[in-house]
């Protein structure tokens, strides 16, 4: 074994898988949620600041846009369409690299011409006069920057973390997700253009039982009064029930809509927004706070220490681990068999290269002993396969191909 093979740990689990446990709990937030609009926003505009850094300078350059808040604006909500009083703000923050020998980097131009490209792309009633941009990125370090010059044709890790991925999704987690897009896809948006795409999904399971909370920011401008609010929910109610029932995850499943929804008291008891999200009048969004990269926040899984959003594809461990780790996990699962469920974690430190990590850690749950000799080889060559490639990974994650929320 080589220097990197010496540090992958096959590790079988006697533990109860989580499909198999009573309880279960798991969280999607939607794409028009505060803080999964801050990740994808701020990985996006990693991605573009990339792509220039490779044009002009042929590599990327030191930068780390994972910092960022959504601080709410203020709206006033009427029956038929209330207004914007006071736009969103958008701070972005951390370090980035604004020139390169005879090349400048305009990042604050770039980050606010992706953030508005952004958001008329995924929301459809926000535009660029509801948003309002802070910039507070500085230069890092010279010692944190020669983290991007290749050392014998590897960069060295941006920071000392461990991140954790696994598979596969349970059936809560498939439903919790699969709910999400639901009503954030086209289809719904159609038939009920009231919904706004501030979505959030929390499945709690039972046994056998899950419990569907669905909080569903409306868009007012659709809503002619409280009675039509109401009628409205009812008939997206019994849609997300005809969804459940023909996926069948669960026959025992319980759905309820903006529990916080009172009658009798008009516009001031309802979910009701002008721009489909909540961050118009009331929710503030931060970077980290939202999905895991798995798109699901499931809180009786192992969790990491980084979010990946924003942070630097080429050698920050924090999102190049954090992804590779369920994309190993995802793999794993599919190409050894004789496994239940699978946890991948990869730890390094500061300064050390990013594909050699100071340890691969599986471990598998449901092996059968006569088995365990197997499927460690079979681990192995799957952990081997994706480290020799990891140039190509980072490749992948720095044109924006793996999504990070």
């Amino acid at each position: 074994m080589n220097f990197v093979d010496s540090r992958i740990v096959v590790e079988p689990l006697n533990v109860m898988p989580v499909f198999g446990r009573r309880f279960e709990i798991v969280e999607r937030k939607g794409i028009g949620h505060p803080d999964t609009m801050c990740d994808l926003l701020m990985d996006e505009i990693s991605t573009e600041l990339s792509r220039l850094y490779l044009k002009e300078s042929g590599r990327v350059l030191h930068h780390n846009l994972d910092k960022a808040m959504l601080a709410a604006g203020q709206s006033e909500n009427r029956f038929g369409g209330g207004k914007i009083t006071r736009p969103m703000k958008l701070i972005l923050g951390d370090r980035a690299t604004y020139r390169d020998g005879d090349h400048t980097f305009p990042i604050e131009e770039i980050g606010a011409k992706t953030a508005v490209s952004w958001f008329e792309r995924n929301l459809r009633f926000v535009k660029k006069e509801h948003i309002e941009f802070e910039f507070v990125i500085g230069t890092a370090s010279p010692e944190l920057q020669s983290t991007l010059k290749p050392h014998n044709g590897a960069a060295m890790a941006n920071d000392t973390s461990a991140l954790v991925g696994y598979a596969p999704l349970t059936k809560t987690e498939t439903a919790v997700l699969e709910t999400e897009r639901y009503v954030n896809s086209g289809k719904f948006k159609s038939e009920f253009p009231e919904s706004g795409e501030d979505v959030k999904v929390m499945g709690f399971r039972d046994g056998h039982s899950l419990d569907i909370t669905v909080a569903m920011a409306f868009v007012d401008a659709y809503v002619s009064s409280e009675a039509s609010y109401f009628q409205r929910k009812k008939e997206m109610h019994q849609a997300i029930k005809e969804f459940h029932d023909e996926k069948g995850y669960f026959k025992d499943t319980k759905i309820v809509i903006n529990n916080l929804d009172k009658s009798g008291i008009g516009a001031d008891g309802l979910y009701l927004t002008v721009l489909g999200t909540s961050a118009d009048s009331s929710d503030s969004g931060q970077v980290g706070r939202g999905n895991r990269v798995n798109q699901v926040i499931s809180l009786m899984r192992p969790s990491g220490s980084e979010a990946a959003a924003g942070k630097n594809a080429v050698s920050h461990i924090g999102k190049i681990y954090n992804v590779m780790c369920f994309s190993m996990a995802d793999e794993i699962y599919r190409k050894v068999s004789g496994i239940d469920e699978v946890s991948v974690w990869m730890y390094n430190t500061i300064g050390s290269k990013v594909n050699e990590p100071r340890a691969v850690i599986v471990q598998p749950i449901g092996v059968n002993e006569n088995d365990r000799e197997r499927i460690t080889k079979e681990i192995a060559m799957v952990v081997q396969d994706n480290l020799a490639n990891m140039g190509r990974f980072c490749e992948n994650l720095v044109t924006g191909k793996f999504m990070v929320a």
